[in-house]
């Protein structure tokens, strides 16, 4: 009889075995990872454009003064970075590192929505910031944070955007109980009396507002720096009538550049003036970084850094220079070149046309002061990029830059064409801004 042994029976059965286990993996392989949340990095920046384009005209509608828009500034900018941060992993949450600012909530598990985060947040930080303020801000505000609701809307699972809304929420919450702790209600515009005596402030036309502003800014808490002496200046030359004296040279040239002024020193006066009802000096360098992003086509966590740089950096530089402003209460040049018994004694001069003196002394400079810091800590980010300003459409020409330092030393210039500060108020205040956006950039760290 023939035999039944089969000498390939044992591949065979090796083969069988195989692929009875070949078909159980494919019915144990892993389900798939759970969706996840799309990083920051993978939008672009017109998101934070728009919310800054809606900070800078609120602050335009409700003529706010310069100090207290940029408080407004750094709180809103603080407020969108944070609710962006944790989709950004090479970058740091700004809790601990501020002044008062402790850890900000955590976020839920889940995927994430961080567009949503940030709308929800900065939109519940400027409707508080602006509670007081008119009805077109106030409309401005929540249409532009239902405008990008809806448009989330169409591409977001409801569920994500549920949770990515109530996150924005705690952040907003956390960023106004922290602000609320800054002494704004006890130093915002605060009962002072003049000092009186020679080379010592005086009210200034054509206002002569007896009252100068925000006497008591600089016990603001700071943000970055350790306090708002910090960063002191070198003092101002000695107050003299005599003519011979620095003091008189300083004055003189603010009189002699005036009259003399070319078209371009009279052009570059007055678009930096950003005097009363305007976007203001901190309302200026955020108007740059909303353009230099749309410019630069950024992308929204670089643009979210920028804006919160730029807005820390403007707010300490106000703390910073209202304390010296008011250490040394000095008098305008308009008062000194105007005085019956100095050596001047020109009654008729006036600063360049459509630019006042603003009613607070003047050492030292604050456009200098925050174009210092703002430039100095956007330049660190950014480097030397090239662009144009157009922050006052149809009303003065674009200006062209090479870099965010060449535009800082041509705001501090500007304030001795238009005839508001001596020379060294001004290169005193560029000097003291600098030092608050280093020491913004040494004590803060936004990246890993």
């Amino acid at each position: 009889m023939q035999s039944t042994f089969d000498p390939r029976r044992p591949a065979m059965a090796v083969v069988v075995a195989a692929a009875l286990l070949s078909g159980c993996a494919d019915d144990s392989t892993p389900p798939a990872p759970p969706p996840s949340s799309a990083p920051v990095a993978s939008f672009d920046g017109d998101f934070a454009e728009d919310w800054l384009a809606v900070l800078t005209q609120a602050i335009d509608t409700e003529s706010l003064n310069p100090p207290v828009a940029s408080r407004r500034i750094a709180y809103t900018a603080v407020a969108f970075y944070e609710g962006l941060v944790n989709g950004m992993p090479d970058h740091n949450s700004l809790g601990g590192q501020l002044n008062g600012l402790g850890a900000l909530p955590a976020p839920p598990a889940g995927v994430m929505h961080w567009p949503s985060v940030a709308n929800a947040a900065v939109g519940a930080v400027l409707l508080d910031l602006f509670a007081t303020a008119s009805n077109p801000t106030l409309t401005a505000i929540a249409a532009q944070e239902a405008a990008n609701a809806d448009a989330f809307d169409d591409t977001e699972p409801a569920a994500v955007i549920t949770r990515s809304i109530n996150y924005g929420d705690q952040i907003a919450a956390a960023i106004l109980a922290w602000a609320a702790g800054d002494g704004f209600t006890t130093w915002n515009n605060c009962a002072y009396t003049v000092p009186v005596g020679p080379g010592l402030w005086q009210p200034t036309p054509p206002a002569f507002t007896p009252n100068p502003l925000q006497p008591c800014w600089g016990n603001m808490r700071t943000f970055a720096l350790l306090n708002s002496a910090e960063c002191l200046p070198l003092p101002p030359p000695p107050y003299s009538l005599d003519a011979n004296s620095a003091f008189h040279q300083a004055a003189l040239e603010v009189r002699n550049t005036v009259n003399a002024a070319d078209p371009d020193q009279i052009a570059i006066a007055q678009f930096w003036a950003d005097g009363a009802g305007t976007l203001t000096p901190p309302g200026h360098w955020i108007s740059i970084v909303r353009q230099v992003s749309d410019q630069q086509d950024l992308s929204l966590d670089v643009t979210a850094e920028a804006a919160a740089r730029a807005g820390l950096a403007v707010a300490d530089a106000f703390i910073a220079c209202w304390e010296v402003k008011y250490a040394y209460n000095l008098l305008r040049p308009i008062t000194y070149i105007r005085d019956p018994l100095g050596p001047i004694n020109d009654a008729g001069w006036n600063s360049v046309a459509g630019i006042a003196t603003p009613p607070f002394p003047e050492f030292t400079s604050g456009h200098s002061t925050q174009s210092g810091a703002a430039s100095v800590v956007l330049h660190d980010l950014l480097g030397a990029v090239a662009f144009t300003d157009d922050s006052h459409p149809g009303v003065w020409p674009a200006r062209n830059f090479t870099s965010f330092l060449q535009a800082g030393t041509e705001a501090m210039e500007s304030r001795l064409y238009g005839g508001i500060h001596y020379r060294f108020g001004n290169e005193r205040g560029l000097e003291m801004g600098q030092c608050v956006g280093q020491t913004l950039l040494d004590n803060v760290r936004f990246r890993n």
